[in-house]
């Protein structure tokens, strides 16, 4: 007779909690299965859809999965939809997913991470959209737009190897650990208008990049092998930590810096074969690592530049005497100068192989004008330190003086 009462109590617990709608994690290997959670609201834990899941998985029902949803190692799913999820408290993983065309999550706002690579046929993509997630990695995909992407604050952004992509408009206004774009469409732009602060960025590949209100580079600025003609980072007034670099940019002609005042780290600038100009620093004051300029340069000024802790190494494929000449009134007192460059200051003119020198490496060799300034004589083009080392080497130089 106990057994008999109790029986109603157990169901009526057993519905109560399918009313509460919590699930435990889970695999989908086919869209039945996927069918079965139409009941759940949470999904405590992994969400994994399997490699043989077939071609089209709907995963309506769930509003929350708390751990990863990933989808991986598939060439069968061909779309994946969900009209109710709305946050992922994991990875969101789409790995080698070579089928997939579709991701239609028009609720999904909130993931922990995204990592997407090598969904090598993905061109069609909804989100709710995305406004929080801490990483964030899109590799090797066919997408031509990041539209359902509309991020404030994000850790990490990394967006390669997606040929297809050749416009990236974002409202992001601080990015805490880096932002890495390369290898995309030809001819990508990327528009970053809100952004004011940022921690590294590494730019390759690109056609436009527009930064009008970055005032803050936490590390380092590096932009190698970009397709623009000008750069402007107008409000930019300093790196905190880290390097200015400019490599290879064979189409550049013109860069304005009118607000930076100083580099903690140190600035390259070499390869940039239409660039004949080094006039775009009037208020730079101080550069904490080395100085190397390489190019095809018919003029250069530091207008404002009064303390440089490492190498100040310049050289030309074209006469730069009187630049050599001005620069060389800041060279260290040892070589003549106000010493207001610490390090070997080298600077020479007419140097045909000028632009095949990008690496780190300076002039040990203190030339001016290709004549050197210690007794040996030898050529500065041939002077070189060890590479990496170059703003490395900075702080310990930095230390030492400060002992």
């Amino acid at each position: 007779m106990l057994v008999k009462n109790l029986l109603p109590a157990f169901a009526a617990i057993g519905s109560a909690a399918a009313q509460a709608g919590v699930c435990k994690g889970t695999t989908v290997n086919s869209q039945a299965d996927a069918s079965q959670l139409a009941s759940c609201r949470t999904i405590k834990g992994n969400l994994i859809v399997g490699p043989q899941s077939g071609a089209a998985i709907d995963i309506s029902g769930p509003e929350q999965i708390t751990g990863d949803f990933r989808v991986e190692d598939n060439g069968q799913i061909t779309t994946l939809t969900s009209t109710s999820l709305q946050s992922v408290g994991g990875q969101f993983r789409l790995n080698n997913v070579t089928g997939l065309n579709t991701v239609d999550l028009g609720k999904l706002t909130t993931v922990q991470s995204i990592y997407w690579v090598a969904a090598t046929r993905l061109d069609t993509l909804t989100l709710g959209p995305l406004t929080k997630a801490e990483t964030i990695r899109i590799s090797d995909t066919f997408l031509n737009t990041l539209d359902g992407f509309a991020l404030k604050s994000v850790g990490s952004f990394k967006i390669d190897n997606n040929r297809r992509l050749q416009k990236y408009t974002s409202q992001l206004t601080d990015l805490s650990d880096e932002l890495v774009i390369q290898a995309n469409g030809i001819d990508l732009e990327v528009d970053l208008s809100n952004l004011n602060w940022i921690a590294n960025m590494a730019i390759a590949n690109v056609t436009k990049f527009s930064v009008p209100s970055l005032q803050v580079v936490n590390g380092s600025a590096k932009f190698d092998s970009n397709y623009f003609t000008s750069f402007s980072a107008p409000n930019l007034t300093k790196t905190e930590t880290g390097d200015i670099s400019f490599v290879g940019n064979g189409f550049l002609k013109n860069m304005t810096f009118p607000k930076l005042t100083q580099i903690a780290g140190g600035l390259l600038i070499a390869n940039n074969t239409g660039l004949d100009r080094i006039t775009f620093f009037p208020k730079l004051q101080k550069i904490s690592g080395a100085v190397k300029l390489r190019g095809n340069f018919t003029e250069i000024q530091f207008p404002s530049l009064n303390n440089v802790k490492g190498a100040f190494d310049v050289s030309s494929t074209a006469n730069i005497r009187k630049s050599c000449d001005k620069l060389s009134e800041s060279a260290p007192r040892s070589q003549g100068g106000n010493g207001d460059i610490e390090g070997v200051f080298s600077c020479t003119a007419d140097n045909k192989q000028a632009n095949d020198d990008t690496d780190g490496s300076t002039s040990d060799s203190g030339n001016v004008d290709g004549t050197d300034g210690s007794t040996d004589g030898e050529n500065s083009a041939s002077g070189v330190v060890l590479n990496a080392a170059l703003f490395g080497l900075v702080a310990v130089a930095g230390l030492a003086s400060a002992l």
